[in-house]
Order: C-alpha cells, then sequence, then structure tokens
C-alpha cells in the first residue's frame, strides 16, 4: 500500500459546504473520484477544476451510500481503496501513518482511521478483547463505521462469492453487513490509532436541506435496520428489533 496504489472514493450529495475540507486532508498524490448523487453538472465543474487528482462522476439518480460506494470501486485501479464521507478530514500527517502502519500490518482486509473523539468510537469491539488504549498499536476489531475505510480490493477479490456494499441498504447498516459478512469468511479487519480523523457526523448535506435529509434517514434507519436483522437473525428477530423504531419514526414523521 502506498500513495500511488490507494485511490479514495467519496460518495456525495448536496455536499458542497464540506467536501473542499475532506479532499484538501488527502494527499494530492491519491487519486480521489467522487460519485455525486445529485447529478450537479456545475459542482463536477468546480471540484474537477479545482482539484487535478479528482475525478468526478454524475450519477443520474440518487444512488445512496452502498451502492453509490460500488458505484465508485468499479473506476477504482488501485488494489487499494479508501471509502470516505465528504464531513470526514484527515489530521495532518494521518494519511501517511495509516499507510505506514498497514505496512506493517500486512495482511487485512479492511482497516480505519481512528475517530478523534473518544466518546464517538468507531468501531465494535468484542469485550473479551478489550484493548489498552494507551497502546497506539493497529487492534482489531469486529466492525468499523462507512464513513472512514480502507478495502483491501485484492484480498476482498480473492474471497468466493464476495461482494462488496449490499446495494438493499440505501444508507445506513452497509458497512456492519460487510463486515460481519467479512468475519464469517475469517477476515481481518483493524483499527489504526495513529491516524485520526474527524468528522462532522450528519453534515455531508447542506444544512439548507435538513427537512428532506430528516425524513429520509427516518425511513431509512428503520429499514436498514429491518434488513440487516432479517438478513442475519431472521424474520422474526428482525420484526422484534425494528417495531418500536419504526412507531418513533411514524410519531417523528406526523409530529
Amino acid at each position: 500500500i502506498s500513495r500511488q496504489n490507494l485511490t479514495a472514493v467519496i460518495v456525495s450529495f448536496k455536499s458542497d459546504q464540506v467536501i473542499d475540507n475532506c479532499i484538501k486532508s488527502i494527499p494530492n498524490e491519491i487519486r480521489i473520484i467522487v460519485v455525486d448523487n445529485s447529478n450537479d453538472k456545475k459542482f463536477k465543474e468546480n471540484v474537477e477544476k479545482k482539484y487535478s487528482n479528482v475525478e468526478c462522476i454524475l450519477s443520474s439518480t440518487n444512488l445512496g451510500m452502498g451502492p453509490g460506494n460500488n458505484f465508485g470501486l468499479k473506476y477504482v485501479k488501485t488494489d487499494f481503496a479508501m471509502i470516505i464521507n465528504p464531513d470526514v478530514v484527515f489530521e495532518e500527517n494521518s494519511v501517511d501513518e495509516l499507510i505506514h502502519e498497514l505496512k506493517k500490518i500486512g495482511t487485512f482486509e479492511i482497516s480505519a482511521p481512528i475517530s478523534s473523539d473518544p466518546k464517538y468510537p468507531n468501531y465494535k469491539i468484542d469485550k473479551k478483547f478489550l484493548r489498552n488504549k494507551n497502546n497506539l498499536e493497529p487492534f482489531k476489531v469486529k466492525s468499523i463505521d462507512g464513513y472512514a475505510m480502507v478495502l483491501n480490493l485484492k484480498k476482498l477479490n480473492e474471497i468466493e462469492n464476495f461482494y462488496f456494499f449490499d446495494e438493499n441498504f440505501f444508507m445506513y447498516l452497509e458497512n456492519d453487513d460487510l463486515c460481519k459478512r467479512l468475519k464469517k469468511h475469517g477476515g481481518n479487519i483493524f483499527v489504526v490509532p495513529k491516524s485520526k480523523i474527524n468528522h462532522l457526523g450528519g453534515k455531508a448535506v447542506n444544512s439548507k436541506y435538513s427537512v428532506e435529509i430528516e425524513l429520509s434517514r427516518n425511513w431509512h434507519w428503520v429499514w436498514s435496520k429491518f434488513y440487516f436483522n432479517k438478513k442475519h437473525y431472521g424474520f422474526l428477530n428482525s420484526l422484534m428489533a425494528t417495531l418500536p423504531t419504526f412507531f418513533s419514526a411514524v410519531m417523528k414523521y406526523f409530529f
């Protein structure tokens, strides 16, 4: 893995107010593919004019996060791809730290930098493998959040019948599904503490669309939760897990 053998994929939707900070935090030797789900030709023109390492691909429809990432991955020609949300900013030298530490690990399928805010960790870990937080060495986790992750495409493509993001997830839990499927195949997922990121959280879309986005999130969170649980634990378990969330979303919609 190196800057030259790594491509960043950013799925955007009305993300013009945050994406510049994201792109600027990535070394310009790394190729960046932006999949714009809002089909904004002016946005494409501006972002490609500003940054020589950016290619913006317009989607005629809003694909969502999982399908949007899959769409962007089709244009990746390197062995490694870095999936990033537009409201993520790498701290200084974080990308190089990430590359350096992943070289030391050697074998991994998925990895991630660590959230700079310890109150909101971007990973889930088995309780029996609690880590020493003073240790800055990479550590294995159960799953990582999808707003910043590195995929070892070569290793993932070696797994029989393995696919990247399940396109039944429009947004939410597509990363959990990916990690869960990988774990079933014995894959390794690492978090790299020396590489830090700042995630604004829910700021990827321009705030003037906040009402529409909130309604959309209500629906997609319920659907993703239902589909994820049905896929991995069966229909009845899914129904029991999702009904309270569904009624809560209905109340939020009307009131």
